[in-house]
């Protein structure tokens, strides 16, 4: 069976003692980000998906070896994806976004750490940039 998953790579952010995964699932249970990019992009997703597969299995029929994982394109083109429903602020309207943090442009990455209004979720970009979509359970259905 292949599942699709949603997540973030688990890396500390600096100075603090707390990780990309922490932020992610305080996140997830306050704001359901995740949940509501899947819910808005999940055909996308899966025609994303599709297009990948029939591609591998195309090229497994003319004669090529089957690549390691079938579904890399598109779990990158997933992630930005992700990364422009949050630069496009595409949460907004949700209960309680936009935050106050970023109607404040309230941000650890300046000094000054208050300035313009930002998108909400993106106060160093860490969180951004550490999304990442993957599908388990795909190397049963095209062994190598």
């Amino acid at each position: 069976m292949i599942t699709f998953h949603l997540g973030v790579m688990d890396i500390p952010y600096e100075d603090e003692n707390t990780t990309t995964g922490d932020v992610a699932e305080k996140l997830e249970a306050k704001y359901h980000i995740m949940q509501t990019f899947f819910d808005r992009y999940g055909n996308d997703i899966a025609d994303l998906m599709s297009k990948d597969l029939a591609g591998a299995l195309e090229n497994m029929l003319a004669g090529a070896p089957p690549t390691k994982d079938p579904l890399a394109e598109s779990m990158s083109r997933v992630h930005d994806l992700f990364s422009a429903f949050l630069d496009n602020e595409e949460m907004n309207g949700m209960p309680g976004v936009p935050t106050r943090r970023a109607l404040l442009g309230i941000s650890k990455r300046f000094k000054k750490k208050q300035g313009n209004p930002r998108p909400s979720f993106i106060d160093t970009g860490t969180y951004q940039a550490a999304m990442r979509a993957w599908v388990s359970g795909v190397l049963n259905a095209f062994p190598g």
